[in-house]
């Protein structure tokens, strides 16, 4: 079914992508559904409960569409990129991230992993994943990509991007590449302010869009725009790509040839908020050739929005074809997953969430089986691992407190396993809970705690972001206490303290990581991931390039 026979006003509703607050339909959604014909919805933490609950909420959200005469069901969104950002809670698999898989080498995990991912939130009722992050992450002083990064070399990337675009759509939910045309070399973080990448396109081909190019050589189902300024492209420095004819419509479309959905990041994010503003910004954004736009938080923007479309369309600043080209765009990836004889029996549904499918043996296992295959030993110049000590020994381990680093991360996530990760593995811990950055007294606490420890562990998080985890650890490594410094983020962490014998890359801080890294700190398993990035001015010994090895 086309968008023939659309009204005005059905036509812009299914160009949007809009959030809510709470795990049940808000007035303001359901209004918005009812009323306005919205047509996509995007989940945050803030919406999920229980697995249960998650699915309630999407069979009730779909069928206010469908009583409201929606000719298709809504497009239900999320970011699950797993590891570190991530939206589904308990009850769920906690999948590796982006830079663990890159860390295996392995494409096949990442395509499993994706097909995981994608079949778990199929069985939710959310059919739109806004992944892969197709961004390469070249700048060891980026602050909102790092990890999600699958690494630095376009080609791997473009490899991991593509295997995981074929997962999820081979579990039947779209995909989104994100964030084009590259978000990876820049140090600020577009949720705070208008990042600016200087390379012109040439460089841009032979870096940045190898991911995106093989993404649409490979059917990716969407593309989602950077709120970035590429000033060799758009001229105006003040422009973001979303706002750019010339990156959307001229680079991506016309030159390089997409015919899929394109779509914003969210339009509240402060590089559009703070200036032309959410509501303008949408429009300009739908100008520049824009598909789909996303206004996660507040209705007053959110109404202005459809407002502001229906007054450009109607005034003929904008042409009635240019929305009919987008509709049909998004109308097309709705056929291609959603129908209404597939959604209407669920709404009556009894069956509990199929706990085969989500949080399932199967899915942990293979959360397990790759990061087996991605924590990474990057530093072991002592020999100082595997530690053989007593079970009476006392070894120290000092926990920062998880905070967000950036807004892309849900805060009820944010968790510190370190401590159970060691006292389930050696029977003697002292534990040592410290503020992110650790204070002067937080440091000197725990220097004047070590007496008697045999060895001292402490995970690091984002270090360059918080000078304080440097001189903590500088002054560890200067305690006389053998120490092992494991990057519970970024591994870029190391470049910090560059002095520290003994570094461990966990990537991200799920149990499953810090429960590998610890077994191999004692010698209960070898580490063979392999660094996907270039650490700054050190040498390590696990870099993808090297050939694989042992803790010895």
């Amino acid at each position: 079914m086309s968008e023939k026979g659309c009204s005005l006003r059905q036509k812009i509703g299914q160009t949007m992508m809009f959030g809510f607050h709470g795990t049940e339909p808000s007035p303001e959604i359901t209004s918005l559904i009812r009323d306005h014909h919205v047509g996509g919805i995007i989940l945050f933490a803030r919406n999920i409960g229980e697995p249960k609950d998650v699915l309630r909420l999407t069979i009730a959200l779909q069928k206010i569409a469908y009583e409201a005469g929606h000719r298709h069901p809504l497009l239900i969104s999320i970011d699950q990129e797993n590891g570190i950002v991530r939206r589904l809670g308990a009850g769920t698999t906690l999948l590796p991230g982006n830079m663990a898989l890159g860390a295996t080498g392995e494409s096949r995990y990442v395509q499993a992993v994706a097909e995981a991912t994608g079949r778990e939130l199929k069985a939710l009722g959310i059919n739109y994943n806004l992944a892969p992050v197709l961004d390469i992450n070249n700048n060891p002083h980026n602050p909102v990509i790092g990890v999600r990064s699958y690494g630095e070399d376009p080609q791997f990337v473009a490899e991991c991007g593509s295997a995981a675009i074929h997962g999820l759509q081979a579990a039947g939910v779209a995909a989104c590449g994100k964030h084009f045309p590259g978000h990876g070399d820049t140090s600020k973080d577009s949720h705070l302010t208008l990042p600016l990448i200087p390379h012109d396109l040439e460089r841009l081909k032979q870096v940045e869009l190898v991911p995106f190019v093989k993404a649409i050589a490979d059917g990716v189902d969407s593309l989602m725009i950077a709120h970035v300024c590429f000033p060799e492209i758009e001229p105006d420095p003040t422009l973001p790509a979303t706002l750019s004819r010339r990156v959307v419509t001229d680079l991506l479309r016309n030159e390089l040839g997409y015919q899929g959905v394109i779509t914003t990041d969210c339009m509240e994010m402060k590089a559009i908020a703070d200036s032309p503003g959410t509501v303008e910004g949408t429009y300009r954004a739908f100008q520049a050739g824009i598909d789909l736009s996303f206004i996660s938080h507040t209705y007053e923007w959110q109404i202005g929005a459809i407002e502001r479309l229906v007054a450009g369309i109607e005034a003929g600043d904008t042409p009635v074809e240019r929305l009919d080209d987008a509709v049909g765009r998004i109308l097309k990836l709705k056929e291609k997953y959603l129908h209404w004889d597939e959604i209407t029996p669920w709404f009556e549904q009894t069956d509990p969430v199929p706990d085969a499918i989500v949080g399932g043996p199967e899915h942990e296992q293979l959360a397990r089986e790759v990061m087996e295959a991605a924590v990474t030993l990057t530093k072991n110049e002592a020999g100082l691992l595997p530690m053989t000590l007593q079970a009476e020994q006392t070894v120290a381990v000092v926990c920062l407190q998880n905070k967000l680093t950036s807004l892309v991360e849900d805060e009820r996530y944010l968790i510190n396993p370190l401590q159970q990760a060691l006292q389930a593995t050696h029977r003697s811990a002292r534990c040592f809970e410290v503020q992110n950055p650790p204070t002067e007294a937080d440091i000197e606490q725990v220097i004047q705690g070590l007496d008697g420890c045999a060895a001292v562990i402490v995970g690091t998080m984002n270090a360059q972001l918080a000078p304080g985890q440097s001189q903590l650890v500088q002054r560890l490594n200067q305690s006389g206490v053998p120490l092992i410094v494991i990057s519970m983020r970024t591994p870029y962490d190391l470049a910090m303290f560059p002095e520290v014998a003994t570094h461990i890359a966990a990537y991200e801080w799920t149990p499953t990581a810090l429960q590998i890294a610890v077994e191999a700190i004692f010698g209960q398993r070898e580490l063979c991931g392999r660094l996907p990035v270039t650490i700054p001015n050190v040498a390590v010994r696990g870099h993808r390039a090297d050939n694989r090895g042992d803790l010895q």
